[in-house]
């Protein structure tokens, strides 16, 4: 409660000085809307479908390219971790694509699918992938040696070894991992719904597009809070828990409070 507390004042005050830099007058109205002008935006687009549609066909499109990115880079990292020849390989490709920003990817998806969704798929994946592969290849790398080879002794090898000893130990890393490739996953996709127009649905990014087209700032700033606002719902209840679950499951980094 007092942690909730807490956090609903900082915003509010955040929002407060928000007003306040409107009232002063050192700032155009239409390059700094009010706080209630963006509220009533928001309520507006809610009101005739457009937000709920736009976050509907935004979330289906990242929830499958978040997952064909993870079903992806998971194993390609557990096969990264096996051996120095992939280290120096599929290792090296993988930090260098990563460093990649995730626009790079549109004009060569454009090229090869078109003004299609497919395209918008290829660029999410590509910016969910190397984080996750990346991820893996260092917790299977860095978890105790000891269980490697107490799993040996105790005849397990291979695959088994590969999903039941090595995999869960490497939990806490697939985790923080899957955490910043959803990251990724969020930024590739705004930036393709804003330069890949399609007429299969509008989403967020093309929103956020068409407000700035217009110089309607209400709608890239109520736009842009409400992409804020889901990130924050997405961690609370798909990784924070899972966090917490395997910090107490390991016993390592919980910090006090938490829990």
């Amino acid at each position: 409660m007092r942690r909730a507390a807490t956090a609903a004042a900082f915003f509010l005050g955040l929002v407060a000085i928000w007003q306040i830099a409107v009232a002063s007058g050192r700032w155009s109205p239409v390059l700094l809307p009010a706080p209630l002008t963006v509220a009533e935006y928001l309520w507006g687009a809610l009101l005739d479908g457009t937000l709920i549609e736009s976050c509907w066909v935004t979330m289906r499109r990242l929830l499958v390219g978040y997952a064909i990115g993870v079903v992806i880079g998971l194993p390609l990292g557990l096969v990264t971790s096996t051996s120095q020849a992939f280290q120096d390989t599929i290792g090296a490709l993988a930090l260098g694509l990563q460093t990649l920003p995730s626009v790079c990817w549109i004009p060569l998806a454009l090229l090869w699918f078109g003004q299609t969704e497919s395209a918008m798929l290829f660029v999410v994946i590509m910016g969910t992938m190397w984080s996750v592969l990346i991820a893996t290849d260092t917790g299977a790398q860095t978890i105790p040696p000891i269980y490697a080879r107490a799993a040996r002794t105790m005849g397990s090898e291979g695959f088994h070894r590969w999903t039941r000893v090595i995999l869960p130990a490497s939990l806490p890393f697939l985790v923080s991992g899957m955490k910043q490739g959803w990251a990724f996953a969020w930024r590739s996709l705004m930036a393709a719904e804003i330069y890949v127009t399609i007429l299969t649905g509008f989403g967020l990014g093309h929103l956020l597009h068409y407000g700035r087209e217009l110089s309607a700032m209400e709608q890239m700033i109520g736009i842009m809070l409400v992409i804020v606002v889901i990130g924050l719902i997405a961690d609370k209840l798909l990784f924070s828990p899972w966090e917490r679950f395997l910090h107490r499951r390991w016993g390592t980094g919980l910090k006090q409070g938490q829990g």
